[in-house]
């Protein structure tokens, strides 16, 4: 008798709409905006204090959602929370596009900060639920590989953009953002379920169950279930909290500033910053998978200490080397690790708690990236001002970065949830 084909697992059409979610909650939300801001710079009339602060607005309205978001998901479900974050986000970029002030559009970031955070927390926490143990850092890094698209795109289309429609290219970005954001939402409510049994499904890579005339294995004795005062309570889930404040600190002075920094300390124009901007992506494109598998063999504190290492070699040659090799090197090392540190942050997080509170672990350690990502640009901003340069501020992003590493050598193994076991 012949076995009928295997079909797709449905976790694998979640997993490709989880990286479309992430490509626009972050990589149009947040990194578009550095690829525009040299534009909107100057229609707006900011200087760089002002433009940090515009994307601090960003971040604070991501942090607001941060924790909460990952909440309102293991209550309400992933999807809707999802969905509705992305339409919020949508709304945001397309106010954005039409604002006449700083003011205004730093009110219209925090919007769309709002929607990110409400989306991209739980779809990470979402998609590693769909995943065995073994396969879930690989899983989570496939996702995180959203943002690496974006860069790719942003990096050939937004310089295209901007020269077609001059003056008011940074508003049409805006626009073609949040109308490419609006409609992956609602391709996210239709396609996304919240966990396998939904579906009538186990998760990709977990035992197929035993035959029905085999003798069931005799129950583990397991601690009693988890609930949501467990997530705050964790030690281990704090630790991991101060260890990603490095990281939100120190990647998001580099991207925020890469494209502007390329061209006021080294004379790129934007479309040369916005090539070297795409072989960044390109070189991130599978750094979300490779490290989320490096973290399933190595486990999560190594792989978090070498990733920092290496986005701190990454800064400090971009401040110390300010040279077409300086960029380019860094450049490369970054996007090699790129999407590491969130990957293996979910990937932690659903062995801690399992997959029922995931969402609501990485939301509550998102809160402190986000505290991080907060404050970086606003520094960043004020010391370019202060010293007429973009450089102090990326050595500041290095040692921010060689803490973390410190802080990740210093981390407890990761104890698999009973949910797990």
């Amino acid at each position: 008798m012949v076995e009928p084909t295997p079909r797709l697992h449905y976790g694998w059409i979640v997993l490709l709409m989880g990286v479309l979610v992430v490509f626009a909650s972050l990589g149009l939300a947040r990194f578009g905006y550095s690829m525009v801001l040299p534009a909107m710079q100057l229609g707006l009339g900011m200087d760089n204090t002002a433009g940090g602060v515009l994307a601090t607005a960003n971040l604070i309205g991501y942090l607001l959602l941060s924790a909460l978001g990952g909440a309102l998901a293991s209550h309400f479900g992933p999807r809707r929370v999802i969905a509705a974050g992305l339409a919020i986000a949508a709304v945001g970029m397309v106010l954005t596009g039409l604002s006449n002030s700083n003011a205004e559009a730093a009110l219209w970031r925090a919007v769309t900060g709002i929607g990110s955070g409400a989306s991209n927390v739980p779809v990470m926490g979402l998609v590693a639920g769909w995943f065995a143990l073994r396969r879930r850092g690989l899983a989570a890094g496939l996702t995180a590989s959203g943002s690496s698209v974006a860069l790719i795109v942003l990096g050939a289309t937004v310089p295209a953009v901007l020269s077609a429609y001059a003056e008011q290219g940074w508003r049409a970005c805006w626009l073609f953002f949040g109308g490419a954001t609006l409609v992956l939402a609602l391709m996210a409510y239709a396609i996304l379920r919240n966990r396998p049994a939904d579906a009538g499904l186990r998760p990709v890579g977990a035992e197929r169950q035993a035959p029905c005339c085999a003798a069931p294995p005799p129950a583990p004795l397991v601690p009693r279930p988890l609930g949501w005062a467990d997530v705050y309570r964790s030690r281990a889930i704090w630790a991991l909290g101060l260890v990603y404040v490095a990281f939100g600190f120190s990647y998001i002075i580099y991207m925020t500033f890469f494209v502007k920094a390329l061209m006021a300390e080294g004379g790129y124009s934007q479309q040369a910053a916005g090539s070297l901007f795409m072989t960044m992506g390109w070189c991130s494109l599978l750094c979300g998978v490779i490290w989320g598998a490096v973290s399933d063999a190595i486990g999560r504190k190594w792989a978090l200490v070498v990733v920092y290492l290496i986005q701190a070699t990454s800064y400090t040659l971009f401040g110390l080397l300010p040279t077409v090799a300086g960029f380019t090197i860094s450049a490369v090392l970054f996007g090699l690790t790129a999407w590491s540190i969130p990957a293996i942050m979910a990937a932690a997080c659903g062995d801690m708690l399992g997959p029922r509170l995931a969402p609501a672990a990485l939301g509550f350690v998102t809160l402190f990236f986000g505290v991080g990502q907060a404050a970086g640009p606003a520094v960043h901003g004020l010391i370019a001002d202060a010293t007429g340069s973009h450089l102090p501020g990326m050595l500041l992003a290095a040692a921010v970065a060689a803490l973390g590493a410190l802080g990740a050598g210093l981390l407890r193994p990761v104890v698999v949830s009973a949910e797990e076991a």
